[in-house]
This record gives C-alpha cells, sequence and structure tokens, in this order.
C-alpha cells in the first residue's frame, strides 16, 4: 500500500515539474521589451504607409484604364517627341488636346468647332504650298516628308537654295520677286524657305496654301544657341562658302547656362530689341507677323497681334513639334491633297526623321536656367500657345463627330 502511494507522489512530482518547465516565465530585461515594443510599432506603421500609398497607385491606375468620354470618341491625345518643357503638362491643362476638348466643352464652346471655319485651305487660289519655315522646329524633318509624299501624291518639290547670308524680312520689291517666282511654279508644287509671310494678294497675285510649324520658344532658343556651334554646321558652311571666316575658340566653347547667367549680351532677352536678319532666332513670332518694321521689336504685343491675325486668317495649318501625332493627322485632313499618307510615312520611318539634323552636341539646360529666360518671352510662349489650341481646334473639329460638336 505504502509503496503504491509513493508511487504516486512520485508521478505528481514528475507532473509538477514538467509543468514548470512547460510554463514557466523567462525574464527579459526591461531595455530589451521596449526595443522590441518599438520594432513591432514601426512595423506596423511602415505596413500601413505602404498599403495606403499602393492603395492610392491601384486607385489612379483604375481611374486611367476606365475608358474616359475622350478615349471613347477615337481622340488618343498629344505625342511628345522632343525633349520639351510641357511634356508633363497635366491633361486639364489648355494648352493639351484633351485639356482644350474639356475647356470648350465646360464653357459652351464647342460649336466653334467647325472645320470649314478653321480650314483656310479653301481660300488658297493656287493648288500651291508655301513652306516659310521657321528655324529648329523640326523643319528638316518636314521637308523630308514632304519630299517623300511629292513621289507618292505626285506634285512637284521646291526649296530655296542654301545662301550665304539668309535674309528673312524683306523689301517690297523683293516680297513681290518671290511671290512672283513661286506663282510661276507648275501645279502643284511645293516651296519651302526661310522667310517671313508673304501677303501675295498685296501684289494682285493668287493665294498659296501657306503652312508652317512652332516650337517652344525657349526650347527653339536654346536648340539654336548650340546648332551654330555644331562642329558638323561650321564643316557644311564652310564647304559651301570656303571664303567664311572661323569663329573664335571662346565663343564656340561658349555654354548656355553660363551665357544666361552671366549676362551674356548673346543670352540677354531684352524687351523691344530689334536685331536684323535669321540670326535674331528669339523671334517665332516674325515668321508669322511679316516684313513691316513693326514686327521686329522683340516679345512686343503688336507683333504678337499681327501673327495671331495672320495664323487665324490666313495659314491651312500651323503643326506643333511637341504635338506630332497631331500636327501630322491635322495637316492629312485639312490638306489631303498634299499630305495623304504622311502619317504612314512617319510611322515607318520615325526613327530615321526624327534624328534628321538632331544636334547631339546639345547638353541639358537646367529648369532654373529656362525658368530665368521663360520670363523674357511671355508674347512668344503666348503666340506658341495660341498655335498650339488651334491645332487641337483643328483636329478636334475633324475628328469628332457632328452630334458632339452641335450646330451653331
Amino acid at each position: 500500500m505504502s509503496l503504491m502511494v509513493d508511487k504516486n507522489c512520485m508521478k505528481m512530482k514528475i507532473r509538477d515539474v514538467e509543468n514548470a518547465f512547460r510554463y514557466r516565465r523567462i525574464p527579459y530585461p526591461k531595455r530589451s521589451v521596449e526595443l522590441i515594443a518599438l520594432i513591432a510599432i514601426s512595423c506596423t506603421f511602415f505596413l500601413f504607409m505602404h498599403t495606403k500609398n499602393l492603395n492610392t497607385r491601384l486607385r489612379e491606375m483604375e481611374v486611367k484604364l476606365q475608358p474616359s468620354e475622350f478615349s471613347a470618341l477615337g481622340l488618343t491625345g498629344e505625342h511628345h517627341i522632343s525633349g520639351g518643357g510641357d511634356g508633363s503638362r497635366s491633361g486639364n491643362d489648355i494648352n493639351t488636346l484633351h485639356g482644350t476638348y474639356q475647356y470648350l466643352k465646360s464653357t459652351g464652346q464647342m460649336q466653334s468647332l467647325n472645320a470649314k471655319d478653321l480650314n483656310n485651305t479653301r481660300k488658297a487660289q493656287l493648288d500651291l504650298v508655301f513652306f516659310n519655315r521657321v528655324p529648329k522646329v523640326g523643319s528638316q524633318t518636314f521637308m523630308e516628308l514632304m519630299r517623300r509624299l511629292s513621289e507618292r501624291n505626285n506634285f512637284q518639290f521646291h526649296r530655296d537654295a542654301v545662301q550665304k547670308v539668309e535674309t528673312i524680312r524683306l523689301a517690297d520689291d523683293q516680297q513681290q520677286e518671290l511671290a512672283e517666282v513661286i506663282s510661276d511654279l507648275p501645279e502643284p508644287s511645293v516651296f519651302i524657305k526661310h522667310v517671313c509671310y508673304t501677303n501675295f494678294t498685296k501684289f494682285s497675285l493668287p493665294t498659296p496654301i501657306y503652312i508652317n510649324v512652332v516650337r517652344d520658344p525657349v526650347e527653339r532658343v536654346i536648340s539654336w544657341f548650340y546648332y551654330v556651334r555644331a562642329p558638323w554646321y561650321f564643316v557644311e558652311r564652310k564647304a559651301a562658302f570656303p571664303d567664311l571666316p572661323l569663329p573664335h575658340p571662346s565663343w564656340l566653347k561658349k555654354d548656355f547656362e553660363s551665357c544666361v547667367l552671366s549676362g551674356d549680351q548673346e543670352c540677354t532677352y531684352t524687351q523691344g530689341v530689334t536685331v536684323e536678319g535669321i540670326g535674331d532666332h528669339r523671334r517665332q513670332s516674325l515668321f508669322f507677323c511679316g516684313h513691316d518694321y513693326e514686327c521686329t521689336p522683340f516679345n512686343t504685343v503688336g507683333a504678337l497681334e499681327r501673327a495671331k491675325y495672320a495664323v487665324e486668317s490666313q495659314y491651312s495649318v500651323v503643326g506643333v513639334l511637341e504635338d506630332m501625332n497631331t500636327t501630322l493627322s491635322v495637316f492629312e485632313k485639312f490638306i489631303p491633297r498634299f499630305f495623304q499618307g504622311v502619317r504612314d510615312i512617319y510611322e515607318s520611318s520615325a526613327e530615321y526623321l526624327t534624328k534628321i539634323n538632331k544636334n547631339n552636341f546639345k547638353p541639358p539646360v537646367s529648369e532654373k536656367v529656362k525658368d530665368i529666360v521663360r520670363k523674357n518671352f511671355t508674347n512668344e510662349i503666348e503666340f506658341y500657345q495660341f498655335c498650339r489650341q488651334r491645332l487641337h481646334k483643328q483636329y478636334l473639329a475633324a475628328h469628332l463627330p457632328q452630334k458632339i460638336i452641335g450646330t451653331p
């Protein structure tokens, strides 16, 4: 009996020992406990923030993937081919295709999208395109496109010869001579030249189809700065005109940022200053304003308004380098005799065409310096935006169903 009791006591003691080991509490130092708690809180906060950010991004992607009214109409927007400063604009910006659409819709101006009223091609009295090209707006690319189109669409291609000194603002007798030369070309033809807008009716001559292209004016002025300093530029010029003197090495080594920040006269864009010749690259609006002296002062309201009027009343299409898809589509829709198939040609050779005349010696320019320059280009920027909005209106007028636009 006593043996049985001893065995039971032994079993209880063993069970107590097992329980003691099973449920024992290991003491931790106080700082270790605090460290573990801190790590747990940090991990929880990190996971919360990461999840919140992920949810936000997913919602943004969901909105983008939803078929908007704009995309449902088959309007695809712009394609930025240059590193223009406006490539990051919001889709609601009035200077984007989508932004123009939203603005016209919200202000009840959809009825202003009349393709006939926006197309000056119908006013032309000659089956002839006059491209008075602005320098450094991708005009070499457009010239190559038009050369290829001349073979496809059966028209003649003509361009002005390279000149030692190119004069873009002509006297009256020179304007008349130019207009007569162009008017005598066989129809259909294209004529291309760096020159200001020339009014043919002033000399009782039939009106051609005016076209041109513009570019963000600050990006354009930077492009010109490095273009005239590129080694291959001087090789070509020297080969064509052997007696041309070579520029000073210090001028060749100049960079745009230092030029602006140091107050160098070449990069000081003063309101109202007049510099004659194609070398005055700052005045994009000059190519639309015309040959009058009132068009020459830089960044003035008078030159701006004259240029706007010429675009709106005379030009069939003014393309925008930063909106290549929109530009080519409008050219094809508004001037089909010459531009039918232009998008096919561009898409099949885009890599080659965008490299034409590309300057690999042009370094990047900081936004800080660009902002300094923009302050002096207010009217030039307004003109660029005016041309861009007009291009978008033409695109919308040509592509939107009539039931969307409505009738006046």
